[in-house]
Formats: structure tokens, sequence, C-alpha cells
């Protein structure tokens, strides 16, 4: 009986070690940026602020919210992978390195944004 209990838990402990190593290396490793990384980011929004394209949008639009990513899964090298999103009330823009050594940010393209059709999220006013 004894020998059964240690073996589940030997069988437990395993998977769920496997189950870990796979969700890192399938997910986190790709998408989930580290210290370095995170200080890039940062550093990408403030020049994202800066930057013309910014501004003239910034003017036409209402911006809401301005986010950071990364996709190292997509390819490319270092800095080509991180992405700044500037979420407006009309669409989502993405700011990206113009060049290897990232000196400006352009707007890169857009995407759909949830507050064009919808009500924004926050319950702050009804």
């Amino acid at each position: 009986m004894k020998y059964k209990i240690v073996f589940a838990l030997l069988v437990v402990s395993l998977g769920l070690n496997l189950f870990l190593l796979g969700k890192w290396l399938l997910s986190e490793q790709w998408y989930t940026p580290t210290f370095e990384e995170e200080i890039i980011l940062s550093e990408m929004v403030q020049k994202t602020l800066e930057s013309e394209e910014y501004k003239r949008l910034a003017d036409k639009e209402n911006v809401i919210a301005i986010d950071t990513s990364l996709d190292k899964n997509k390819g490319g090298i270092f800095p080509y992978y991180f992405n700044v999103s500037v979420r407006t009330d009309k669409r989502t823009y993405l700011f990206s390195c113009n060049d290897s050594q990232c000196t400006k940010l352009e707007n890169e393209g857009s995407t759909y944004s949830i507050y064009q059709d919808e009500s924004p999220r926050l319950p702050f006013k009804k």
C-alpha cells in the first residue's frame, strides 16, 4: 500500500512538472517579457509618445490606452518583435521600431478596437 501511494505521488509530480515545462516552452518563453525586455518596452513607450505620428494621432482621435507586447514566435530579430499598441476610440494602432537601433518608432498599421462598436468595459460611467 505504501509503495502505491509513493508511486502515485511520483506520477502526479512528474505530470505536473511536465505540464509546467511544456507551458513555459510553448507560451511563456515567447510572449512574456524578461526584466530587461520590460525596460526596453517602457523606453519604446516613451519614444512612441515623442514621435510625430503619435502626436498627429492624438490630435485627431481620443487616446484611451497604451499597451506593450512582444512576440518572439513571429520570427525576426531583436528589436522587431516588440510592439506598442495605442488604443483610441476608433482603432488600435501598432508602433514598432523602424531600424535595428530603434532610433524611431513608426506606425506599422492598425487593428480593430473593441471601443468602436462596444461601450468601454470600465464600470466608472453608466
